[in-house]
Formats: C-alpha cells, structure tokens, sequence
C-alpha cells in the first residue's frame, strides 16, 4: 500500500513537473530591457515625490509612454539628460523609441 502511495506521488510529481516546464517555455513574459536601465539611471530613494510608489514605478511608466516628462525631483540634471538621450536612441521590442520633454 504504502509502495503504491509513493508511486502516485512520484508520476503525479512528473507529470506537475513536465506541466511547469512546457509553461515556462511558451508562456514567457518578455520584459523591455530600457526599464531595468531607466531604474538604474534614477537616484533610488523610491520617496514616492513623482506619484509613483518607486523609481521603478516611474521607469516603466516612461517607457510605458503613459508620461512624457522626467517628475523625479531629487533626480539631477545631468541624469534626467542620460536618461532622455538614453530613450531617444534606445528602440524597444518593436522597434520604436520614445522622445521625453527636457
């Protein structure tokens, strides 16, 4: 009895495993790099003084396009030009880039 109980487990096991790997495979969210990036060029207080609840909250709406203009207020100018410089000449996944008021 307690042989077949294991047995149950071990196929059940595989047969979960084998699911989870098919799914890690076709089911792939692919993440836009120039956020991880923007993220990195933002001071990273995540104070929250932009609306967002962190800078990483800000990157991707920048890269989302759902703003245009750098809100940041601890972020200095030279950053907030790296950044800009960075997203003009920088395409996404689909190949367009994304032009942010100075």
């Amino acid at each position: 009895m307690i042989l077949y109980a294991v047995l149950m487990m071990v196929v059940l096991g595989a047969i979960l495993g084998l699911g989870l790997g098919i799914a890690d495979k076709y089911l792939k969210v692919e993440v836009d790099k120039r956020v991880e990036m923007v993220t990195s060029l933002l001071p990273g207080y995540n104070c929250g003084g932009c609306g967002f609840p962190g800078c990483s909250g800000m990157a991707e709406a920048l890269v989302d396009k759902s703003m245009d203009t750098i809100l940041c207020k601890p972020c200095k100018a030279e950053k907030k030009a790296e950044i800009i410089t960075y997203l003009k000449e920088t395409p996404g996944p689909d190949g367009s880039t994304i032009t942010l008021k100075g």
